[in-house]
């Protein structure tokens, strides 16, 4: 079935299945029932009694899907992970985290041999768990085993650049980076996989041990993961834990055994989790926050390209991407053109099911994620807004929604909806959504459409100190993954690029000596017969 996304609740009841027999055999969900937890390389069953269940936003028969059930640790367990974890570091001098360049390589290498196994799985699972329209979820694993690929190319140009001494002022000295020590990493629910492996495999790599809890939902998915982790890498160098943040996060955080926080997610929660830390000047966090990313469309822009731009830019899964437009700006003149154009296309896109062909909008998986935004559109209407179209939710269906004309009196002016609701302003003079986006707490990214070369130079010099990139007649996005991705104000910490991340998880670190004979001849000497894993010349091909 399918309709506009004008459809009603009563028709919306009708894309989830009636039985199980109407989803196809290959896409059918597995039951996962893990128990164990991965610790100091081995898999250990957890001692609380009451396992989490895990339920699919998708519902047959007026029941949610049930996928299976991971374990709750307690503060105990939690700490034990900790233990081990620092044993694996051993304050610096263990054999993981003085291991060679190509020691480490060689790890990751093998994890990718044994992850690109599971891939049906670790697919069909993620489908499930956030409704990820299959290609989609297909594209983020692969586009994950490209990211890890690429990173091992990148530390091997890295470390090339690096094995060669240098002579400044009669000192000799050779700089290479050097781990930080237990790495704690949580990744999003919306990209579970891809966006966890941008923080995860640089801590690894670097030779960093990780400490690692997987996002609300996209848990079950990790679960195929889990023996290439403990296959690949030696003892207690990566461990995976499972409960409520509180009751796992805060013991980790409190403990003070933390050297580095790698979080994607809320503001607030980073916060929180920065303050339990007793040394905060010395722990170091890589944040990947909210966003309230906007588009401007100019008087003169291509209305075809900028719809078609934005579709993709506000819409795609649903909306829930941290890079996703939250608002667009349209000068008035072309604002009814746009306008028409664009709820049309919206209207278009496909509403089901996640393994369906060519599907756009599927279930959301936050609780009550379907009542927040029916708030949202409420008193965006109160406060003078109209829909367009959409504004329709069933269970966790949420049609896709057009607001406008909206103004700062809003809650969807300032809050990330991060789902299926494109709140649209007009404008008359430029200076509107440039002040929109100086006031605005969050500086990720935005996009100008436009053709006029004049205009579009002026609004790039105003915004490239506002946000950390300007798309040009083009929608907000991550990649490609070489491209710098961070965030000014409250939207980011940290720099994440294939190689800015091997930089973010490491630290520079020289050796040096007086340029003298006997310095010479004992670096020499080290150097030729191998006998430091630091002080080398190898050139990793």
């Amino acid at each position: 079935m399918n309709c506009s996304s004008n459809c009603s609740s009563n028709q919306l009841r009708n894309f989830f299945p009636a039985k199980k027999d109407e989803i196809p055999p290959q896409h059918l969900p597995k039951m996962i029932i893990q128990k164990n937890y991965l610790a100091n390389g081995n898999f250990i069953q957890s001692n609380t009694p009451d396992n989490f269940q895990v339920l699919s936003p998708i519902y047959i028969n007026s029941q949610q899907v049930s996928l299976g059930e991971h374990p709750h640790l307690n503060r105990e367990e939690v700490l034990s992970v900790l233990s081990h974890a620092q044993q694996a570091w051993k304050k610096g001098n263990s054999d993981w985290a003085t291991s060679s360049t190509s020691e480490r390589i060689r790890c990751v290498e093998n994890f990718v041999k044994e992850m690109q196994l599971q891939k049906n799985l670790v697919v069909n699972t993620l489908m499930w768990e956030i409704c990820k329209n299959y290609p989609d979820a297909e594209k983020e694993f692969d586009r994950t085993i490209d990211y890890i690929k690429e990173t091992i190319h990148s530390l091997k140009e890295l470390d090339r650049i690096s094995s060669r001494f240098v002579i400044e002022q009669k000192i000799i000295g050779q700089i290479r980076r050097s781990p930080l020590g237990v790495v704690l990493c949580m990744g999003p629910f919306n990209y579970p996989l891809n966006e966890t492996f941008t923080t995860l495999i640089p801590a690894l790599i670097m030779g960093n041990v990780v400490i690692f809890k997987p996002a609300k939902f996209g848990v079950l998915l990790w679960n195929p993961l889990l023996p290439a982790f403990a296959k690949s890498f030696p003892p207690g160098v990566i461990n995976v834990v499972y409960g409520e943040g509180k009751e796992v996060i805060t013991p980790l955080m409190s403990s003070g055994g933390i050297d580095v926080l790698a979080f994607i997610g809320s503001g607030k929660v980073a916060d929180v989790l920065k303050k339990h830390h007793p040394s905060p000047h010395r722990l170091r966090s890589v944040l990947g926050l909210e966003a309230k990313n906007a588009a401007i469309v100019l008087e003169d822009a291509d209305i075809q390209l900028a719809v078609e731009e934005l579709l993709l830019g506000t819409l795609s899964y649903n909306g829930q991407r941290c890079t996703a437009i939250k608002i667009i700006f349209l000068h008035r003149s072309v604002a009814d053109k746009f306008l028409s154009q664009f709820s049309d296309k919206v209207s278009a896109l496909k509403i089901g099911m996640p393994w369906e062909d060519g599907v756009k909008i599927t279930p959301l998986p936050e609780d009550e994620k379907c009542l927040y935004l029916n708030g949202l559109v409420e008193d965006a209407i109160t406060h003078g807004a109209k829909i367009i179209t959409g504004g329709s939710h069933h269970r966790s269906l949420f049609t896709p929604t057009v607001l406008s004309p909206v103004n700062a009196k809003m809650r969807v002016w300032r809050e990330e909806q991060f789902g299926p609701v494109v709140p649209i302003a007009i404008f008359d003079q430029i200076e509107e959504p440039i002040n929109y986006i100086i006031e605005s707490s969050y500086g990720q990214q935005t996009s100008i459409f436009g053709t006029n070369e004049e205009k579009i130079a002026t609004l790039v010099d105003h915004l490239v100190n506002q946000v950390s990139r300007v798309n040009i007649n083009s929608q907000c996005q991550r990649g490609p993954d070489s491209f710098p991705f961070t965030g000014r104000k409250d939207s980011a910490e940290g720099t994440l690029s294939v190689s800015d991340a091997l930089r973010v998880f490491s630290i520079r670190t020289l050796v040096a000596a007086k340029e003298n004979n006997l310095n010479k001849t004992l670096l020499s000497n080290i150097t030729y017969n191998h006998q430091s894993k630091f002080l080398n010349t190898d050139f990793i091909f």
